[in-house]
């Protein structure tokens, strides 16, 4: 029995693995897309080695693909001496898939996608669609390399925040743009710019899924619909004594956390076992535990 159990646990590990490299492979795809199709045929110079590439890439004409991945090999090797293996086995996966996808894409010419002279909407929709494909890499807790090395390394030995390392870096990367031969202040403003919506869109992508809601539900029925609730939708259910003030009488309340794309299915089981039933439900910032996010002591 036991065996069974354990044999049945390595296999859904092996799938979430499997599930978790492939979502991470499909955030990279959308990344070195939104460089290929808007950001390069634009010469819009973002943050990150990718960025390094970029500037290379506007000034020699060395593809972006070999800058990205001999800076990462040495970066790699610093980090698993610094940092440890733990951290860089999903950075090699990520720095590998990201490499293969710059290089087997082709890169858009001038106005494929927006105008020849639409350099900011090139600067929004490549923000767009590199910020969203970081995001999915985030949330499968990916890695594209880069200046998320730096940003480890120097965090393990000096007290600076990985958030104020990673600015730094962008923001010193975008700024040299401005010393290429058609270099200027406005090649600098797309490029901070097309920073400032990627990270908007990383936000929204890990936000908008890890976004959780708590509900308070009075019913007659509390029993059913905490079965249900159970049943249906997989979320645990507290129920609380309470008594109402008006009354006096005592009352049930059904306590449930869910992932806020799970409320609609939650509202539509209340519906059908008691329609006068009275629900309160409340964004909640940050939960943690089975079926949450990870608890991090750091």
């Amino acid at each position: 029995m036991f065996n069974g159990l354990k044999e049945k646990g390595i296999f859904v590990s092996r799938q979430m693995n499997l599930k978790e490299h492939i979502f991470i492979a499909f955030g990279l795809l959308l990344y070195a897309g939104a460089w290929k199709a808007f950001l390069l045929p634009h010469h819009i110079t973002g943050g990150g080695v990718t960025g390094i590439g970029a500037l290379l890439y506007y000034a020699t004409g060395i593809p972006v693909s070999i800058t990205y991945f001999s800076i990462n090999a040495i970066l790699l090797i610093v980090a698993i001496k610094t940092v440890g293996i733990k951290f860089s086995i999903r950075t090699i996966y990520g720095v590998v898939v990201l490499t293969f996808f710059f290089t087997v894409l082709p890169q858009a010419e001038v106005g494929t996608f927006v105008g020849k002279n639409e350099d900011f909407m090139a600067c929004v929709l490549g923000g767009l669609l590199s910020g969203a494909g970081i995001g999915v890499v985030f949330l499968y807790n990916g890695s594209s390399g880069g200046t998320d090395i730096i940003a480890k390394i120097v965090n393990k030995n000096r007290n600076i925040t990985l958030g104020r390392i990673l600015l730094y870096c962008d923001v010193i990367i975008i700024s040299s743009s401005y010393f290429l031969k058609d270099g200027n202040v406005e090649s600098i403003v797309y490029g901070l710019t097309m920073l400032a919506v990627a990270t908007i869109a990383v936000d929204m992508v890990i936000n908008g899924v890890r976004q959780s809601v708590q509900f308070f539900i009075f019913s007659k029925e509390y029993e059913q619909i905490a079965n249900r609730i159970n049943l249906e939708v997989h979320r645990g259910v507290t129920i609380l004594d309470g008594m109402g003030w008006y009354s006096k009488e005592p009352v049930k309340v059904i306590t449930v956390i869910a992932r806020k794309n799970e409320s609609i299915r939650i509202f539509r089981i209340v519906k059908d076992v008691d329609p006068n039933a009275f629900i309160s439900q409340s964004s909640v910032i940050g939960v943690y535990g089975e079926g949450f996010d990870v608890i991090k002591g750091k």
